[in-house]
Parts: C-alpha cells; sequence; structure tokens
C-alpha cells in the first residue's frame, strides 16, 4: 500500500514538474522571439534598406554597351551595394507582365529605355544621402531621370523607429508576464511540499537547508524549459529560413548564440529568483496557515 501510494506521489510530482517545465517553456518562447528580432534589428533593418531599389532611366540614345559599362561603374562607387542593367528586352517583358501582352498595341510608337536598378549600402539609404546620390548619378550624359523614392525611405526609417519602440515595450512586458506566471508555477510547486517543509522545520533545519533542493530543481526546471524553448524557436527558425534563404544573412549565428543565451539566464533566474521568495514565504507560515 505504501509503495503504491510512493509511486502515486512521485507520478504527481512528476506530472506537475512536467507541466511547469512546458508552462515555462512557453513563456521563454515569447521572450526569445522578442529576443530575436531586437538582438538583429539593425540587421532587418539594413536589409530593407539595402532592397529598396533607385531606378535609373537612361536616354534613348544610350546603346546596351554603354549601359553595361555604365551599370560597372556606378557599382564601384562605394556607397553603392549593387547596379543591375536591366535591357530592352527584360524591359518589354516586365511591362508584359504589369500590363498584359496587347500593351504594345497601345505604346506601339514608343521605345522602352535601357535602366539600372540601383540599391545603396544601407548607410546612405536616408534623405540627404538619396539627393546626394541622386546628384552624383545625373552627372552622367546617359541619364535621363533618377527615381530615388525618398518618401518610401521616409517611411522605411519612420516604420523602423515605431518597430524598435514597440519591440522595447513588448520585452518588458514579456518579462513581467513571464516573471509572474513562472513566480506563480514555481510556487505552486513548492506548496505542494508545505508539510514537508515543515516537517524540516520541526526538526531544526535552517531556511538556508530547506531552500537549497528547492533551488537545485529550480535550476533543472529552468535549464530543461530554456533547452525546450531553444529548440522549438531553432526548429521554427530552420523551416523560416528554408522557406525564405535570404534571411539566413539577416540571422547570425552569434545573434542566435546571444538569443539562446538570454532565453537560458531568463528561465534559469526567474526560476531561481521566485523559488527564493516562494520558500522564504513558506518557511516564514505557522502551522494553522499550511491548511488553507
Amino acid at each position: 500500500m505504501a509503495k503504491t501510494t510512493n509511486r502515486t506521489i512521485k507520478r504527481r510530482l512528476a506530472g506537475a514538474w512536467l507541466s511547469s517545465v512546458i508552462s515555462i517553456s512557453l513563456v521563454l518562447m515569447l521572450i526569445g522571439a522578442a529576443a530575436l528580432v531586437g538582438v538583429n534589428a539593425r540587421r532587418v533593418s539594413d536589409y530593407f534598406k539595402e532592397h529598396l531599389q533607385m531606378e535609373v532611366l537612361l536616354k534613348q540614345e544610350a546603346g546596351e554597351k554603354q549601359a553595361a559599362e555604365f551599370a560597372a561603374e556606378l557599382q564601384s562607387r562605394p556607397y553603392v551595394n549593387s547596379a543591375n542593367l536591366v535591357t530592352r528586352e527584360q524591359g518589354k517583358k516586365e511591362l508584359e507582365e504589369m500590363l498584359g501582352k496587347d500593351f504594345l498595341e497601345v505604346f506601339e510608337s514608343t521605345s522602352i529605355p535601357l535602366s539600372i536598378e540601383l540599391t545603396l549600402k544601407a548607410d546612405y539609404v536616408n534623405a540627404d544621402s538619396l539627393a546626394m546620390v541622386g546628384e552624383a548619378v545625373r552627372k552622367s550624359p546617359l541619364v535621363d531621370e533618377v527615381e530615388s523614392r525618398g518618401h518610401l525611405v521616409d517611411i522605411l526609417n519612420a516604420n523602423i523607429s515605431t518597430i524598435a519602440l514597440a519591440l522595447a515595450v513588448l520585452a518588458l512586458l514579456l518579462l513581467f508576464i513571464s516573471f509572474v506566471l513562472i513566480g506563480n508555477t514555481v510556487r505552486l510547486n513548492v506548496y505542494a511540499r508545505r508539510f514537508t517543509v515543515h516537517a524540516m522545520q520541526l526538526v531544526g533545519a535552517s531556511r538556508a537547508f530547506i531552500r537549497r533542493p528547492f533551488m537545485r530543481s529550480a535550476v533543472m526546471m529552468g535549464l530543461s524549459a530554456s533547452l525546450v524553448a531553444t529548440a522549438c524557436l531553432a526548429g521554427g527558425g530552420y523551416l523560416l529560413m528554408r522557406n525564405f534563404p535570404q534571411l539566413a544573412g539577416v540571422f547570425t549565428p552569434a545573434g542566435l548564440a546571444l538569443v539562446a543565451g538570454i532565453i537560458l539566464v531568463c528561465g534559469v533566474g526567474i526560476c531561481l529568483v521566485s523559488t527564493f521568495f516562494a520558500v522564504n514565504r513558506l518557511t516564514g507560515m505557522d502551522k494553522d496557515q499550511l491548511y488553507y
């Protein structure tokens, strides 16, 4: 009978420990996701900036050889990230995709000009630098028009600032929520053993002695939850980069390692702090309070 009772208690404790690990890992996943974006915020911002294109339209009399040489010259400039020549044939195909195959019947007298799709390095994607680059490009006798899309840059920079502020608020909110949720989970686990703690106090055990096994359990719980959360985020990140390979250049191994470290510190740290206060509170109860 006693063995059956012990097995039942162990199963219940194991089930409580497992459910605690799962609930804590879910909270840590949210923290990890916010940290992942926060840690790589600059690289995400640079990625979008370096994919914002300037359109350089060349004059009708410009030949493809001259245009190719001009594109190569632009590519060599220190502020240019890429300079891709769009030939008349490529331009025709793009217009066909946009307007339909019958567009030539409407524009049959119009010759499609050569153009260069220009992207700049992230540090130069701002209003002042775009104006400077536009002026430098217009000096070429081959250039007819430059579309810098400065309004898109202003919108992008404003959105990046808003997103950065929102992420900071979200991170603080998630830390508060995680502390409350993990703290409640740990307190429930400690409170379930209140009679064992009271028995230890009756034989003269100190608070530090009573607290020690709970703190060890908290470390193991935090480590386990952190590993589960990190594994889930790593799996999700792998699937995301498999479907969107361009993200591989945004999320670096160093950034991912830092996020894993943040998850580990948050998981173990919050579990330890919550356990410390929960055990201290429990050891301060009198016998009558144990039944409520």
